[in-house]
């Protein structure tokens, strides 16, 4: 991996401890009181390499596991907002038989039930192949101040980030 995205990568890894730092030391949510930000994911390619990499940042603790799903060789896939897991385990799935990411984002989004508490109008959720071709979703009704931006070898996405 160049220095150079290792040391973005590293600076989104240590900017939240750095800023929480700072913070006095009291719950993220108090009765009269803001919540702390919202969520936001980013994948990223380094086209000198081949490698992709993936990081998340959310007020909910340990949402990690349920955010990034990445494959060496394969791709990497962020689902956040009104989740479905299933989302990223269906999304690798379908890298690896070499759809691309826009038509991994459609059918994901056609096959989706649309049922329970969680509906599809509210996820997000951005796919990456080994290539660095990238696709993103942001549904209608996801949380206030959500979005996603894309650059040639990037995606970021974010929900709840207003506050």
């Amino acid at each position: 991996m160049r220095s150079s995205l290792k040391l973005a990568l590293l600076a989104l890894v240590i900017a939240p401890f750095a800023l929480s730092a700072q913070r006095p030391a009291t719950p993220a949510v108090q009765v009269g009181e803001e919540e702390w930000p919202g969520t936001f994911s980013i994948i990223g390619f380094d086209p000198v390499t081949g490698e992709v990499g993936a990081a998340v940042q959310s007020r909910v603790f340990s949402v990690g596991n349920g955010v990034l799903w990445a494959e060496a060789g394969v791709g990497a896939v962020a689902t956040q907002a009104a989740v479905d897991v299933g989302y990223g385990p269906r999304g690798i799935e379908l890298l690896k038989q070499g759809m691309a990411p826009k038509a991994i984002i459609e059918k994901i989004l056609a096959d989706d039930p649309d049922a329970g508490a969680f509906r599809k109008a509210g996820r997000q959720f951005a796919v990456m192949n080994a290539k660095g071709e990238l696709a993103a979703h942001t549904g209608p009704s996801a949380p206030a101040e959500s979005g996603d931006a894309q650059g040639k070898y990037c995606t970021a996405q974010g929900n709840t980030l207003g506050r």
